[in-house]
Parts: structure tokens; sequence; C-alpha cells
């Protein structure tokens, strides 16, 4: 029996956010016995293989067609991705999971600003003032955060600088697309696939050699080696799959604005369930904070799309 229309949304959402949360919970668990950030991110690239590569095999999903071009094409976006993901699983490891997604909230002002210098796509002024408390918010959040660490927050910083970066090269491919069979979901398996191939060299090179050594500490520090690696293939899997339902998400509201709103709730979420299942203490100032900070996203979200769409209701009047 076909699932009704009205339900595929929430069900959507609700995954979206499961997943989100398993990824945070079980990341966040196992980089604090192997405190190897690249080789877990990578680890987690690789287990988007275990999902993607049955399904086109088995029929299931029609295979992307990609020439040597397309490849080419493709390489600033998965650069920009790969380098992303690194800096949000270092963020998560040096610091509370909580932390990470207050300042990873400030990731539409990179985008703003960087898609007026290298795209020249200006906002309108009502648009860039929601920028304001996001920034603001932030700020108040980390001078009093506990868990507070340069490199916790400088890993975020530059996973808001890369991911930011990533969406404007999507963007301009977005005017010539790639390939065949290259669907969102598609994409984003493809963009997987090669940055785990780009991730794989410098994995074995900054932290090869610490790798087989760690494995046993760790195992040690978890108490049960199974465990330890059932747990990392959880946070992969749910690193993948998670990515994959928000795509799905998008494809079945009814405008961008709700998913921005189910975006900005999901962060909540995620920094809710995280502070209770790890007991985070979090001072007033940093929750005052936060409040600012992601009430400011979802301000910006809805402002952004109604000028948005004025805009196009403009330009079709003419």
């Amino acid at each position: 029996m076909a699932i009704p229309k009205a339900y595929i949304a929430p069900i959507y959402f609700f995954l979206w956010y499961t997943l989100n949360i398993g990824y945070n919970i079980y990341n966040k668990k196992v980089m604090t016995a192997l405190p190897l950030p690249l080789t877990m991110a990578c680890l987690q690239l690789a287990a988007g293989l275990i999902w993607i590569l049955p399904l086109w095999l088995l029929g299931f999903r029609k295979k992307p067609v990609l020439s040597f071009e397309d490849l080419k094409k493709l390489m600033p976006i998965v650069f920009f991705h790969t380098v992303g993901h690194s800096m949000t699983v270092i963020s998560l490891g040096a610091g509370a999971v909580s932390f990470t997604h207050i300042v990873k909230a400030a990731e539409p002002f990179f985008s703003t600003i960087l898609s007026a210098i290298i795209l020249n796509v200006k906002q309108p002024w009502q648009v860039n003032v929601c920028l304001m408390p996001i920034v603001g918010g932030v700020a108040v959040a980390s001078l009093k955060e506990l868990s507070f660490t340069w490199t916790s927050f400088g890993g975020a910083m530059g996973s808001n600088l890369s991911f930011a970066i990533r969406g404007i090269f999507s963007k301009k491919l977005m005017t010539s697309p790639v390939g065949e069979n290259m669907d969102p979901a598609n994409l984003f398996a493809v963009l997987t696939i090669m940055s785990f191939t780009l991730m794989l060299p410098f994995v074995i090179y900054w932290e090869g050699g610490e790798i087989e050594e760690r494995l046993e500490e760790a195992y040690v520090v978890y108490g049960d080696k199974k465990e330890f690696q059932l747990h990392c293939l959880y946070a992969g899997l749910f690193y993948y799959l998670y990515n994959e339902v928000a795509y799905l998400a998008l494809g079945v509201v009814d405008s961008p604005t709700t998913h921005a709103v189910g975006n900005t709730i999901k962060r909540v979420v995620v920094l809710v369930a995280s502070t209770v299942y790890f007991k985070t203490e979090m001072t007033n100032q940093s929750i005052l904070g936060c409040t600012i900070a992601i009430g400011g996203v979802l301000l910006y979200s809805v402002v952004k799309d109604a000028y948005a769409q004025k805009k196009v209701e403009k330009e079709k009047a003419q």
C-alpha cells in the first residue's frame, strides 16, 4: 500500500532529524575513543558506499553516467565538500556537539558575503540585516561556552567557509548540469565517492602511521572492539543517510522556506538531544546566544525567500 502523499514530508523530516541525531552521537562517542579526525571523516565517506553501490548494482536506482570532463567540472565542489566535512568532524571531536552546531549556525553569513564577492549576487539590505543576530548570537554564545576550544571553533568556522564556497560552485554548475541520471541523491553519492578517493591519500600521509596503535587503544577505551567498529559504521551510514534524506525532504516540500524552517528546527533538535545525551553544561549566556543565533537563521531564511519570491513575481510581471 502506497504511503499517502500528506505523510511523506513528515516522514522524511522525522528521518532527517533522527539520523542526524544518531550521527552526532555516534560520531562523538567514537571520536572520543579514537581522536583521529581525518581517519574518521574518511571512514564516514567510505560507509556511504555500503548504501549506494548495492542500489546501483541491483538496479534500484539508475547509475549516473559521467564523462571525464564532467568529473573535472565536479572537482571544485568535491574539494570543498571534502574540506567542509573534515573540518566539521574536527570541530565535533575537539569540543561539545552543541557548541559546533551553534557556530555552524553562522554559515548563511559566509554564503551571503561570498556570493556577493564571487558571484556578484547581492541581497536586499533587509536580508543582510538579518545576518546581524546570527553573528551576534554566535559571538555571545562563544564568549561564555564552557566547552569552548579554538580547535572546535576553527573547525566549525572552516566548515562554514568550505560549505559556503561549495554552494557557490554548485550554483555555477546548475547553469550547465553534468552527466546523466544526476538527480540530487545521485549527485551526493558521486560527491561522496569522489571525496573519499580524494581524501584517502591525505589520511594515509597524515594519520596512517598512528591508526593501528590508536585503534588498539580505542578498543580498550571503548571496552568492546565489535561495538566500537559497529558504532563507527553507524556514524558513517547515518551521515550519508541524513544528507540523502535532506535532499528528499527538499523535493517534497512546497517551498524553500519550509525546508529552511525544517533545517533550523533540525539544528535545535540536534543541539538539545546532544546536550541531554552527553550532559553538556551550558551557561545562561551561551543559551541566550544560541537562541539569538538560531532565531536569526530562521528569520534570515524566511526574509530571503520572501524577497526572492517578490523578485520572481516582478520579473514575470515585466
